[in-house]
């Protein structure tokens, strides 16, 4: 295992690159070797006025509602499956009459596999959905100036809620602001009422700004292989155009099944597209991105997997290995070689950080999953530490799709790629995804498709904020059928 090790931190100028810049530690470090590498850290963007004196709001009235939305197979990872997905809305009504609607991908599997796993799905989905009943009526008792306060007020409480009703004390928080996240969107949509903001640039508090300085015209758009995808769909997404695969591994089985699967899966899938030539990147080949969901219980087994892809020629092509320990395994990951991502393990702010002192590199960031209140705390601090963030996906409805692209149009470009980072994958599992896509106010404007493997962002979408202020009639009938 040593001679791994040894043989990884020594690799071709890619992996020296990344060293030096884990090695740099700092904002400064990043800069000055992004100089030396002729990476843009930094492009024009006008400065946006925040207001000095901010509304407090009270909220009036609050309701929700949800919907079942069915998957086109078993989607499978962190060893289990998911065969639908419910999409619950919260509604917020303020004191000064403006009301909005929140909207949440809930994801019982990716927030808390052990929930997952002790519940029916259904009844999963159901526990998850009390906690935003539980944390709308206690909305209604709180003021706040910004969503990102009410959400520290409202997170404990709804966090230890949810560990009485699943009876699990060791509920991991990510189940919490994935529970949160209707009311926290539509907290900042009446936020953005009440002070008058037009957009996600004028809505963001200037606290938070730093980490969010760009205007990217391409984000490279991301799908994802989940153990069941056949290698021929694999294919298929890469003479689509689409060059950043996202592979799950951590396949379900003891460590030792797991990593036998893991290794004749990459081998697969290496063979498949190992040597499909993209402009994208400056070797020409794809950039692997792999998912373990902290399947890996130790760190030598990861390294037999990295072995593994040294063996059959795929290890240069590995940009990222995101969440491959279980959070309670705090080890340093700084000697691997690859960059490692954190995800789910950093559930807050604080818990980045302690992932950072202990060597990853990376941030997946889900706006989607833990609240945009969260979320840019989140890479408040890795903008402090230079650690580069992307955007991931949880399965999210197309309206959701647009929440998390305006954080990644507007994260430092990935070190690696030069671009920013966002993963989508509704449209891989979702059995009525084109009937999802026309719930959303800007269906079939071109900065919502894919094309050639990245979303083009153009003045419309920055103009629009991707739509997020703009009324979806479906999700409004939800609360309109009711009366």
């Amino acid at each position: 295992m040593k001679q791994t090790k040894n043989t990884l931190r020594k690799k071709i100028s890619r992996r020296k690159f990344f060293s030096e810049i884990t090695a740099a530690g700092t904002m400064a470090g990043l800069y000055g070797f992004g100089r030396k590498y002729n990476i843009p850290l930094k492009n024009k963007k006008e400065e946006i006025p925040q207001k000095g004196s901010l509304k407090t709001i009270r909220i009036k009235s609050v309701d929700s509602n949800f919907e079942r939305d069915p998957l086109i197979r078993p989607f499978g990872f962190k060893g289990g499956y998911m065969t639908e997905i419910w999409q619950t809305a919260a509604l917020l009504e303020t004191d000064s009459g403006y009301k909005e609607i929140g909207l949440c991908t809930q994801s019982v599997l990716w927030s808390d596999a052990e929930v997952f796993a002790s519940h029916t799905e259904s009844a999963g989905n159901a526990i998850m959905y009390l906690m935003v009943e539980y944390a709308l009526q206690k909305s209604k008792v709180t003021t706040f100036k910004n969503p990102i306060e009410l959400m520290e007020n409202l997170l404990p409480d709804t966090y230890e809620y949810g560990k009485k009703i699943t009876q699990n004390k060791n509920l991991r928080k990510t189940f919490a602001l994935n529970a949160l996240l209707s009311l926290d969107n539509a907290a900042w949509l009446v936020y953005a009422k009440e002070n008058e903001f037009k957009s996600f640039d004028e809505m963001i508090p200037e606290s938070y700004r730093d980490g969010l300085s760009y205007k990217h015209k391409k984000i490279a758009s991301i799908p994802l292989m989940s153990y069941a995808v056949p290698i021929s769909e694999i294919k298929e997404a890469v003479d689509d155009g689409y060059f950043v695969m996202k592979i799950k591994i951590g396949q379900p089985g003891t460590q030792e099944e797991m990593l036998e699967k893991d290794k004749n899966r990459i081998e697969e899938i290496h063979k498949a597209i190992g040597d499909k030539e993209i402009p994208h990147t400056k070797d020409g080949k794809i950039p692997y991105y792999f998912d373990a969901n902290g399947r890996y219980e130790k760190k030598e087994t990861l390294l037999r997997l990295l072995d593994h892809a040294e063996k059959i020629g795929a290890l240069d092509q590995i940009v990222i290995i995101e969440e491959p320990f279980p959070e309670e395994y705090e080890v340093d990951v700084s000697g691997i070689g690859v960059r490692i991502a954190a995800d789910e393990s950093a559930h807050t702010d604080e818990d980045a950080e302690k992932r950072i002192q202990m060597g990853y590199s990376a941030i997946a960031v889900k706006a989607i999953a833990k609240t945009l209140s969260m979320t840019l705390k989140i890479i408040k601090v890795a903008h402090k530490h230079g650690i580069p963030c992307f955007c991931a996906d949880l399965t999210v409805n197309p309206i959701l799709v647009d929440w998390n692209k305006n954080v990644a149009a507007r994260l430092a470009p990935f070190p690696e790629l030069g671009l920013g980072l966002l993963e989508t994958n509704g449209h891989q599992n979702y059995a009525n995804w084109d009937k999802m896509r026309s719930y959303h106010p800007c269906n079939g404007a071109s900065w919502t498709i894919t094309k050639n493997g990245v979303f083009n962002l153009n003045d419309d979408f920055y103009q629009k904020s991707g739509g997020i202020f703009m009324q979806s009639d479906h999700y409004l009938n939800l609360f309109i059928k009711k009366k």
